[in-house]
């Protein structure tokens, strides 16, 4: 079974969010933005970030797999699910959960530039920057870390712990008899 060491609490989440969407309804105040919440982790962050925003976007999501079951990234990326509005002119926003290696973002970056956006941003609630293989910044960062597999708020561990309020490393117990 495996222990949870609290990162942060809902309430610290919250003021995360609220300003972050403070600076992104000052930054895009009178252009058309458009978010885009990668799937499935930046969901639960997607939408409590859109209810806090002051100023009128669209969203659409995409999904790209690259962990499987595991609890770091394989480096083999799929786009399992493509978006549906048309970006072409306009600002776009992707929203996720966690930046971790930059793999998959730097990958779905890319994607959607041959859409011919006016401009693509990142924001995200967690910025893993120590583990960053691949040049991709985070305009709106909310919490930055190190290291430590993280759950909770959207982010899971093969599809389990995302209900939780509040965002947690995940450590692993050894198995009896194991060192």
């Amino acid at each position: 079974m495996p222990d949870f060491i609290p990162v942060l609490e809902k309430d610290d989440i919250q003021r995360i969010v609220s300003t972050l969407a403070e600076s992104i309804s000052t930054d895009y105040k009178d252009r058309e933005l458009v978010l885009i919440g990668v799937l499935k982790g930046a969901f639960i962050f997607l939408a409590d970030l859109v209810r806090q925003l002051t100023i009128p976007v669209s969203v659409d999501f995409i999904r790209a797999a690259s962990y499987g079951s595991g609890t770091s990234s394989s480096g083999s990326i799929r786009l399992t699910k493509a978006i549906e509005t048309d970006i072409a002119g306009k600002d776009v926003l992707v929203v996720e959960d966690i930046v971790d290696t930059g793999l998959t973002l730097s990958h779905l970056i890319d994607y959607l530039k041959t859409f011919s956006p006016r401009s693509v941003e990142v924001c995200t609630l967690i910025d893993k920057y120590e583990r960053r293989k691949s040049e991709v910044k985070a305009k709106y960062a909310g919490y930055q870390t190190g290291h430590g597999f993280l759950v909770g708020y959207g982010l899971d561990f093969d599809e389990a712990y995302r209900e939780l309020p509040g965002i947690y490393h995940l450590k692993f117990q050894p198995k009896e008899g194991v060192l």
